[in-house]
This record gives C-alpha cells, structure tokens and sequence, in this order.
C-alpha cells in the first residue's frame, strides 16, 4: 500500500521550508518591534473552548472542527484558530496579574474540515497578535500596523484595509432587531445559508459571497450607522489614529467576520492576488471574550492571517524569499583515511559556523565532484592519502573553476577570507 497526505493537507519539503522559515524570521522581527511576545499554545483544546468562544452557530463550530473522544471520554478538539487557546493560557497562567497590558503573538497549524482549494487547507497555518488589557483605540489601530507592517516588511503593496464596528452589547440588540425586521421582508428571497442566519446570526446575512444575497440586502441597515455614543467616539478615533499614521482603508459597513466574539473593531487585509477568497488577515476587538472564558473582565483585540495565503501573494508576486542553503565547502576524499579525515574535519568546521558536506556513499572523486556541483557547493576540497601526507590540498572554487593548494592547517582561514 503507497500512503498519501489527507485530502487537505500538505508537506512542505526542503526548498520550499527555508523560504517558510524565512518568512517566519520577518514575522517574528516585526512582532518584536512592537513589543509583542510569542506564546505555543497545544494544537488540541476542550471542545468547549471554541463552543464557547467561537459561538456554537458559526460554522466553525457547527460544521468544520475536528472534534474526538480521548480515551477518558473527554471531548477534544483540534484548535480551528488562535484566539481562544492563546485567552485560555492568558487566563489559566494568571498572566493578566504579571502586567496590566499583554502583547502576544503565535504562529502555528490550525484545522479546519473545510473544502479543499487555493489558500484553503485542512490542516494550515496562521499568524497572529493578541493584546489584552486596554480599550484604547490606539491598541485596535497598532493591531492592523502590525499586519500591514508584516506585509511591507515582506515586500507587499498590494493589499487593501477594510474597516468597520459591529457595536457592543449595548448598541447591538437594538440593532439587530431593526436588520432582523427588513431581513424578514427579504427571507424568501434570500439563500437558504442566509435564511438560515437570520434567525441564528443576523449580521452574518450581510457577509454573505453570494451575489443575488448582497443585492437584495444592498439597503439594510449597518451596524456603523446605529452605534451608542462609546462606540461612535471609539471608531472615530480609530480612523483618526490610521489617518495620522498614514494608512489608507476603506469603511466597510459589511464587514462583520465569522466569528461571534468581535465588538466594535472589526478589520479585514485583502489582497487581489488571491481571487475571490481575498482575506489576508482578519481580526477585532473583543472586550468580552475574556470573561466569557472565565476570566476576569479584560478588553482585548487581535488579528490572525492565514499563511498558505501570504506565500500565494508572494509567489505570484515573485516575491517569495529563497535563502542561500548551499554549502560553502565540500569536502572529496579518495581512500579511507582521507575519508576519516574528511569526516572530522567537516565536524570541526561546523563547530565553527562553515556548512560543509561530504560524501557518505564511497563514490568516485568524479562523482563526488558531481554531487559538489549539484548541491551549489562554493568551494570543493579534494583530498586523497598523497595530499594527507604532504599535508596540503586542491581548494578548488566551483563558480569560476580557480585552483590553489592549501596547506590543511589553513582551510579555514582560506573559507573566512573567501
């Protein structure tokens, strides 16, 4: 039987993990600039966790997580997105107690039983920033600098900032029951996904991809335009603060994310790169999750963004980072005790920082050179029982084909100087 990756996962083989783990080396350094920490939180939680903090109706929750029964009968489940484990951990740990305001960041797998397409995987990856403690405007706008700057940083320019607020608990019965209200005088004709959400979640109605749906609902009231005095002043502030850093966005009065947890700030990072599923990043306020979680009332807002999307943007871009893995030596013997030789000293030489192979499959000098050639090797040293005992050997350099003997006592200061 030849076994084959699950239907919605992927390897990603060497080549193409050092421009992953590059594009991680940004992320981190920009994270550090803004005081951001990173917290590795299980890839699987309590069921409950996400039941609680997702919202039972989303289809995260409803239809997409991978969910089992461990051996103690306890309902686990594989962690569908970032958030809730990284509140989970900030609660469990008393982490709150230690400062007034947290600043974290991840980056990891999350799972997802969704269909299978470009940027969509079962298994992916994601990014993200959390910031607990403040309710300043200031925290939701350094929120999407962040993202952006993880972009720039990258070589991005091609990305939209969409911006809207979806209330608080206040603003937001009375709201929902005006859309509720006009949503019912469009029930038959909408799409059974959004019928369905007028009862379960009605602002998700105005999320809605489908075509024939946003038409219909084009004059609904938005949230943005029926917001309580706090939260009107909060967005205010928002843009002003985006405004004064210099950083274009759109208000999308639509815009509402598919998770339950969000009040006011709402952001999504689009990018035409993508197609139609555009989402860079995402994120928001949500300064009652917290406590919905168990905690003590703690603001808080964060952002996540898929990362199977950011390589898509930046290999379509040709972009994509490739860093130099090639050896700077490969050593060739010929004979056994020069192949001892070899051996120890690629050892010492990668003590001190020099990449260096040689060959483990006892093949001729020619072959050896070969596979020197393949691999991108810069220099090759070849060695045989004569060179061991004259105690010098060919450095020969394989970009320009220039050779010089070298005494072996001075093969690393030659590849220090090269």
């Amino acid at each position: 039987m030849k076994f084959k990756s699950i239907r919605g996962t992927k390897d990603i083989l060497p080549g193409e993990v050092e421009s992953w783990q590059s594009v991680e080396a940004s992320i981190r350094r920009v994270m550090g600039l803004f005081n951001y920490r990173e917290i590795r939180t299980p890839v699987f939680e309590q069921t409950s966790l996400f039941a609680r903090s997702i919202g039972e109706l989303t289809d995260i929750v409803s239809k997409e997580m991978y969910t089992f029964l461990d051996r103690s009968e306890e309902s686990l489940t594989l962690r569908p997105e970032g958030t809730a484990a990284a509140l989970r951990a900030y609660i469990q740990h008393n982490v709150g107690e230690q400062s007034a305001l947290t600043k974290l960041y991840y980056i990891g797998p999350m799972f997802r039983q969704e269909r299978p397409q470009a940027g969509r995987l079962r298994q992916f990856h994601q990014f993200g920033a959390e910031a607990l403690g403040g309710t300043s405007p200031q925290l939701d706008a350094e929120m999407m600098l962040v993202a952006l700057a993880v972009y720039r940083e990258l070589g991005i320019t091609e990305f939209a900032l969409n911006v809207n607020s979806v209330g608080c608990p206040r603003c937001r019965p009375p709201y929902k029951e005006l859309l509720v209200a006009r949503l019912n005088g469009l029930r038959d004709k909408l799409s059974p996904e959004s019928q369905a959400r007028i009862d379960q979640n009605p602002l998700r109605v105005l999320d809605s991809k489908d075509e024939h749906d946003r038409e219909l609902t084009r004059d609904v009231p938005l949230m943005k335009d029926h917001l309580c005095p706090e939260c009107a002043d909060h967005f205010k502030e928002v843009q002003a603060l985006l405004h004064g850093a210099g950083s274009s966005f759109h208000i999308d009065g639509r815009l509402v994310r598919g998770l339950d947890y969000y009040t006011k700030t709402a952001f999504e990072i689009t990018s035409t790169a993508l197609g139609s599923q555009d989402a860079l990043a995402g994120g928001g306020r949500y300064d009652i999750l917290v406590e919905e979680l168990g905690g003590k009332p703690t603001p808080g807002v964060g952002f996540a963004a898929g990362m199977e999307r950011l390589m898509m943007v930046l290999t379509k871009s040709g972009m994509v980072p490739t860093p130099d893995m090639r050896p700077v030596l490969f050593i060739a013997a010929n004979g056994v005790t020069a192949q001892q030789w070899a051996f120890t000293t690629a050892t010492t030489l990668r003590t001190k920082g020099f990449r260096v192979e040689i060959d483990y499959l006892q093949r001729s000098l020619k072959a050896q050179m070969r596979e020197a050639n393949r691999l991108g090797a810069r220099y090759a040293l070849v060695i045989g029982e004569t060179e061991l005992q004259a105690k010098s050997a060919r450095l020969k350099n394989m970009q320009t084909g220039a050779e010089e003997t070298v005494g072996l006592d001075q093969i690393e200061r030659s590849l220090a100087s090269s």
